[in-house]
């Protein structure tokens, strides 16, 4: 994806909030298991993907309007933006 074409939410993402540690903080309260993490970058909150049953990044996300969310996974690259529903790679 060219920098023009990116949503105003990921083209303004500078000092990426890089994850604490590798669980999802919702899913260790509930003794729940998780598929992989994504990180919040507005809060810094590690959660769950949508591949996980809680799918707690996204709803986050949606709850708090915190627009967008990286990776947590080691070696991915990626960051998302739930408002727009775009993703570019860093």
């Amino acid at each position: 994806m060219l920098k023009d074409e990116l949503c105003s939410h990921l083209e303004n993402l500078h000092n990426l909030k890089k994850a604490k540690e590798f669980v999802c903080e919702e899913c260790i309260k509930t003794g729940d298991e998780w598929v992989h993490l994504r990180t919040c970058q507005t809060c810094g909150a590690t959660l769950c993907c949508d591949a996980s049953p809680n799918k707690h990044a996204s709803r986050h996300a949606h709850a708090s309007g915190h627009p967008v969310a990286i990776s947590a996974q080691p070696g991915e690259r990626w960051a998302y933006c739930y408002v727009d529903e775009q993703m570019a790679f860093y």
